[in-house]
């Protein structure tokens, strides 16, 4: 249930404030133009990959379906937030609230259709790999699937969002690059953290390597 609420909050949250950009000088080597919204949904994959290693691919998916609906039910909350009149003593008024989560649609459309495509290929992948290598080296199927995966839900919310005007197709290359090599360094960074939550799980549950959990 944490890891789900976790994964859900950092989903939503991301579709929610994806309008602000920033950059971020990466020391000296390359400079980074993202939107903030870039900055949970890694943790996404992260946890997939958890649920993955540990539940199995059916509950990984469970997730990930769940995750859609709390996404379609926060646009329903921001729907009707702005439909409704501020008053005049609002500190936010509508054309303000307007300007911020008047784009949320679009943005929880393309992030939805670039999401699924992603962590489904993802925990393909992930137990792909797993397979593969007979249960061994965590890190090949934590990176190799994450690194595909982050590269399609890159690509796709970008083409989604530049074909409804919402970002200047000059501006895609130059944000698709940014977007999956951001992603690809937190990938790389958060591998010593999946190793940790593994490796808490399989001692409170008492699973040997490789091994998941069963449900009846």
């Amino acid at each position: 249930m944490i890891l789900s609420a976790l994964f859900i909050t950092s989903l939503v949250v991301s579709n929610l404030i994806f309008q602000k950009f920033f950059y971020w000088d990466f020391f000296g080597i390359y400079t980074f133009e993202i939107s903030v919204g870039i900055l949970p949904y890694p943790v996404t994959f992260l946890i997939t990959d958890i649920i993955s290693e540990i539940y199995g691919k059916k509950k990984a998916n469970q997730v990930v379906t769940t995750g859609i609906f709390a996404s379609f039910f926060s646009l329903l909350i921001v729907y009707t937030s702005e439909a409704v009149p501020a008053t005049e003593w609002s500190p936010i008024g509508d054309e303000l609230f307007r300007k911020v989560f008047g784009a949320t649609a679009i943005a929880v459309f393309a992030s939805m259709a670039a999401y699924l495509l992603a962590q489904y290929i993802d925990i393909q992948l992930f137990h792909f790999w797993k397979n593969l290598t007979k249960g061994k080296h965590l890190w090949i199927r934590n990176n190799f699937s994450t690194f595909l995966s982050q590269f399609v839900d890159t690509f796709s919310v970008l083409f989604l969002l530049c074909s409804f005007g919402k970002i200047d197709w000059e501006l895609f290359g130059g944000l698709l690059l940014s977007g999956f090599l951001f992603k690809v360094l937190i990938a790389i960074c958060d591998t010593p953290f999946l190793y940790l939550a593994v490796y808490v799980f399989r001692k409170v549950f008492g699973l040997k390597p490789a091994e998941e959990l069963k449900f009846d």
